[in-house]
């Protein structure tokens, strides 16, 4: 009795060229947003370190407001978490 079995394909045979492969990589990078974070990172990582010295700060800066919702102090209270 002869069995006709066909090889399974390889994994490498339906690799597309390293070209094609890099261009893949390029788009979906592109899709997924993460070309402007590399950009950043590029740009981050060429550009002057910030300075050390006391006076190149502002020596007042304002604190931001942190609003509480009604839904959250609603939630906040029905735990006995008081936000004030």
């Amino acid at each position: 009795m002869t069995t006709s079995r066909r090889p399974a394909p390889l994994f490498s045979d339906e690799l597309g060229t390293p070209a094609e492969m890099a261009a893949d990589g390029r788009e979906a990078s592109r899709n997924l947003g993460l070309q402007g974070r590399l950009e950043r990172a590029a740009q981050a990582a060429v550009a002057p370190a910030p300075s050390l010295h006391y006076d190149d700060y502002p020596a007042e800066v304002g604190k931001r407001e942190i609003r509480v919702s009604d839904a959250a102090a609603r939630i906040a209270n029905a735990l006995h978490l008081h936000l004030d």
